[in-house]
């Protein structure tokens, strides 16, 4: 199922992160893991922010797709299932006319 996974990461641990340089490395084999459809990084409330899309096959992956946020950067983490302009169509199409 196609994902977003939304990882808003502490400041301060952040910061340790990038001064030791572990950010780049969490960060590359996170995205590799994942093999994200598309990871896109900006501020939010404040605070460093990933969005990640990728496609989550099993429930059971939440932990080791999750925990190198939570550890390394002691991010707040979302998931949401999420559709492209295709699936939308699709899903659409499928709606009973009224």
């Amino acid at each position: 199922m196609r994902t977003l996974m939304t990882a808003q990461m502490d400041t301060e641990a952040t910061n340790q992160a990038i001064k030791d340089g572990s950010i780049a490395k969490t960060m590359q084999s996170a995205l590799e893991q994942l093999h994200a459809e598309a990871a896109y990084f900006t501020t939010h409330e404040g605070q460093r922010t990933a969005y990640i899309i990728f496609d989550l096959h099993d429930t059971n992956q939440m932990p080791e797709v999750t925990e190198p946020f939570f550890m390394g950067m002691k991010a707040k983490i979302d998931m949401a299932p999420v559709m492209n302009a295709d699936d939308l169509q699709e899903g659409l199409a499928r709606l009973p006319r009224m």
